[in-house]
């Protein structure tokens, strides 16, 4: 039923194309998977180039799995943060990792390849262009790890997309399985707050960046997680009044780090959830960070009424996560998040308009894009209540 809603909404997006246009498209596939058109293309100094290009992006899709292997390889030997401090020689990084130079070269000349890593030198390897963020942004790193659970889930995608596994990423959220956190293993809700609390940070800087904050005078953030995304406005306006609400387990975690970076007297701490409890009352501001995507239309729709229903006459919401790319733009993490959130086993990615369509149903008047120079991480629209 998921997928089928999902296809049904994809189609939904884009517009039917005119017979000729149809025919047209038939005409060219059979042209261009024929082996004469090959033959012609690579032989044609005019399309050589475009015939090379489209081989390589294939080739990069076909070996993307191991690319990442690689990549998760680095991450698990801590070889990015051992050559942030300085460049390393082949046997010093394989004593470092604990395998022979042979295998330690092959490894190394994988992440050059990558842009990973780069050879500075006969024998000493530095941080590459790709290597750099990774070694320095702890939260990418467990990201990182985490994906090997994806990874595996994977395995085999058609058993996946049938609903013939059970997928492990379902039992790495504890949400998952509903909002009643009886049962819940504590280990568990440290381990998946702590992962959102350290990948939250590129989105926090687009948040700050992206939207004045100063002109509201209470805001209430609705799935908090551990109150990253909190502390840091607390910190950006020290004059707000923040609220913070998400399940009991986490909520307790979000009022320990609050209580320990002293803004504990701004920032209240609900332990509650949005599907089933009622959300707290006087904040001219909502924000909904990386929530929507998680749950599934129903849900949405239902907590965007709620949200609405609360918020004052002039109040706002602002909603920033990943969505799907609109039409005519080239999709950057679409692929990704369509079969991590296969996985969990809930929520879907949607485009842009499709949100601002379940905003407008859900009363608010107006519903605009706000900028955001890096979308790959999210994109935002604001709503506002008349």
């Amino acid at each position: 039923m998921k997928s089928l809603d999902l296809a049904k909404t994809q189609a939904s997006g884009n517009p039917e194309r005119p017979g000729w246009r149809q025919q047209w498209d038939q005409r060219t596939d059979r042209w261009m998977t024929s082996p004469r058109f090959y033959r012609w293309a690579i032989s044609n100094p005019l399309t050589r180039w475009i015939t090379r290009r489209r081989a390589a992006q294939l080739f990069q899709v076909m070996a993307g799995f191991v690319h990442s292997q690689v990549l998760l390889a680095c991450v698990r030997l801590q070889v990015f943060e051992w050559l942030r401090e300085q460049p390393r020689s082949l046997s010093q990084l394989a004593q470092h990792c604990r395998m022979s130079t042979a295998a330690m070269q092959r490894l190394l000349q994988s992440a050059i390849a990558l842009r990973l890593i780069e050879q500075r030198g006969a024998d000493s390897y530095g941080l590459g262009a790709l290597g750099a963020p990774v070694a320095a942004d702890p939260g990418l790193r467990l990201m990182i790890e985490h994906n090997a659970v994806l990874f595996d889930d994977m395995r085999d995608p058609l058993a996946l997309l049938r609903d013939e596994i059970q997928p492990h990423m379902q039992a790495y959220w504890p949400y998952m399985n509903g909002d009643n956190p009886h049962g819940w293993e504590a280990e568990k809700v440290a381990r998946y707050s702590e992962l959102m609390s350290a990948s939250q940070r590129f989105v926090i800087e687009e948040l700050l960046a992206a939207y004045d904050f100063s002109g509201h005078q209470q805001v209430l953030d609705i799935g908090g997680g551990k109150g990253g995304w909190v502390l840091a406005l607390a910190q950006h306006v020290p004059r707000l009044h923040l609220h913070l609400m998400d399940l009991p387990p986490v909520a307790a975690l979000a009022a320990e780090r609050m209580l320990q970076a002293g803004v504990s007297e701004r920032v209240t701490v609900h332990g509650g959830s949005f599907i089933s409890n009622a959300l707290p009352s006087g904040a001219d501001l909502v924000t909904l960070v990386r929530v929507a995507h998680d749950h599934p239309d129903a849900v949405v729709k239902a907590l965007l009424l709620k949200i609405y229903q609360t918020l004052p006459s002039g109040g706002r919401l602002l909603l920033a996560e990943p969505m799907a790319q609109p039409a005519g733009e080239a999709p950057v993490g679409d692929a990704y998040f369509h079969f991590y959130l296969l996985a969990m086993g809930s929520g879907r990615l949607r485009t842009p308009a499709e949100l601002r369509g379940l905003m407008l149903e859900a009363g608010f008047e107006s519903v605009e894009p706000i900028a955001n120079p890096m979308p790959l991480h999210t994109r935002m629209l604001l709503g506002q209540k008349r």
